[in-house]
This record gives C-alpha cells, sequence and structure tokens, in this order.
C-alpha cells in the first residue's frame, strides 16, 4: 500500500469465508465429477439468486519494509506464510457477490482478470510469482479476446480511457475520433493527467546477482509440519489418503523419491502414506 508520498508498507490480503468451510471427499468429489460436474456452480448460482449472497471477510497483515527484510523467512517466497502471531490480521471490509450474469458469455468468459489493473494506493511487490503474472495476464488475454479486450463492457472502466492507444481488430470505441494521436498537440486531443499517475515508490535490495542450487533445508518443512499438527485427526486421515490417492498413480520410483520429503514433514505422516503406496503397488 503507497502513500501519495511514495511510503509504503507491504501488505498481504486474505479473504476469509464467511460461509464455513465444508469439503468433499475425495469418494464423492470423483462421484459428482462424472454424474454432476456442475455442483458447485449451480450451488453458487442458486444461492446468489434467492438473495443468500456469499461473502468473505477482507483482512490485511501489515508490514513495513525494515520488517519484511528481517523476518525469518523471505516474505516474498510463495511457498512460506507469515505467521498471524508476528503480524495480526486487520479487518478492512467484506466482499460480496450479490448478482448473477445476466449473460454468461459476455459477462465471464469474457472477462479478463489481471493482477496489473491496479487502482491508485496499490502497487506490485517484488514477489516473483507475481512479477511474472503482471506480464503474462494480459499477453493471455490479448491472445485469447483480442488486441481491445479492455473495451469490452465487462472489462472496461466506469468513466471513459481518453488516451493515444489507437486502432487493432475488433475497436469498441469512435477510436479516438478525428484528433491526433500523439502529444503535444494544439487540437483537443487528450494530455497526460498527472493526478492519476502511479506514484513512485523505491525499495531496498540485497543480495548477489548470480546463479545460485536451491537445496532444501529443515526451514522448508517447519510451516507445513505446523499445518499438519493443526489438523484434527479426521482431517489427518483425509489428507493422508488423498496424497497417497495422487501419488499411488506416478511410477514407483518416482513414490519411493516422493516419501523422504514427507517424511521430514512428519514421520508419522509420511509413514502413513507410504504403508497405503506399499499395499496398493506390490512394485514399490
Amino acid at each position: 500500500l503507497v502513500k501519495e508520498d511514495g511510503s509504503f508498507h507491504y501488505v498481504k490480503w486474505h479473504f476469509r469465508t464467511n460461509q464455513g468451510i465444508k469439503n468433499l471427499s475425495a469418494d464423492r468429489a470423483a462421484e459428482l465429477e462424472g454424474s454432476d460436474p456442475d455442483y458447485a456452480t449451480r450451488d453458487l448460482f442458486e444461492a446468489i439468486e434467492k438473495g443468500d449472497h456469499p461473502s468473505w471477510t477482507v483482512y490485511l497483515q501489515v508490514m513495513t519494509e525494515e520488517e519484511a527484510m528481517r523476518y525469518k523467512y523471505n516474505v516474498f517466497d510463495v511457498t512460506k506464510v507469515v505467521s498471524q502471531k508476528d503480524f495480526p490480521l486487520q479487518e478492512v471490509g467484506r466482499m460480496v457477490l450479490n448478482r448473477n450474469p445476466e449473460n454468461y458469455f459476455a459477462e465471464v468468459e469474457q472477462a479478463a482478470f489481471s493482477p496489473s489493473h491496479m487502482v491508485p494506493g496499490i502497487a506490485p511487490s517484488a514477489d516473483r510469482m507475481l512479477q511474472g503474472r503482471l506480464f503474462s495476464y494480459p499477453d493471455t488475454h490479448r491472445h485469447r479476446l483480442g488486441a481491445n479486450y479492455l473495451q469490452l463492457p465487462i472489462n472496461r472502466p466506469q468513466t471513459q480511457v481518453r488516451n493515444h492507444q489507437r486502432d487493432g481488430p475488433m475497436t469498441l470505441t469512435d477510436n479516438g475520433g478525428r484528433l491526433p494521436n500523439y502529444e503535444p498537440n494544439s487540437f483537443g486531443g487528450p494530455h497526460e493527467n498527472q493526478a492519476s499517475r502511479e506514484t513512485d515508490v523505491q525499495t531496498a535490495v540485497e543480495g548477489m546477482i548470480a546463479r545460485h542450487t536451491y537445496e532444501l533445508t529443515d526451514a522448508d518443512f517447519e510451516q507445513p509440519r505446523a499445518l499438519y499438527n493443526l489438523l484434527s485427526a479426521s482431517e489427518q486421515q483425509d489428507l493422508v489418503i488423498n496424497m497417497a490417492g495422487s501419488i499411488s498413480k506416478a511410477k514407483p520410483f518416482f513414490q519411493r523419491r516422493i516419501v523422504p520429503h514427507l517424511k521430514r514433514i512428519d514421520g508419522d505422516f509420511g509413514s502413513r502414506i507410504e504403508a497405503i503406496l506399499k499395499k496398493n503397488n506390490p512394485e514399490y
């Protein structure tokens, strides 16, 4: 989050469902996949249609740049989470789905979401996954929907955009009319508005730029272990069954390579999965 003076805080966004959490068993999910593949979509549509609008409470975890640099984990590592004990959740709002689309193709199939679509006050961090998606999402939309996908009614802003971007297939506007497409000009064409300019942010960077070999350390297994130990006995059993079911589809030598990593998370967790793999595959 960026202030007008360029100062900022790193934030992690959390959207927590207000409907509660329920999960399907693997067997039930497989059954629905064949008998009723639209089960979840229909449930959402019908709930909204009858006024039972689903909602998510929005929270932020906030830290300064200095706190992020000193934190025990790399805050830009997508395989890690920032402990809520260290940085408590701060409630900031609620997201509500209160209307179904009038036309599925026009409002859903043609919707083009991207993390690069930001409002003033929000800027991207150095998260490598995010940095890649800032480019890849718009590129995908141009390929999927065309160069002027931002002119589609579902994607365009409420206020008309005036800039010097012209032409391209499927132009939906007046394409700038007869106004010149350069600046400065003397004919009333659009000009840069500094009020809507993105605020410049300066961040500290440290480290050596080089090719580094990544090696797993015990720190990489701390958070998966903590999560496993938070689960109830029945949830642990469901996780074991689901994991074993997926891993059993791999070739035996892959299975044998995966299990040691699971045991580094938790010895009991890995052993229980290994027992199922051995039972289901004599070649293990």
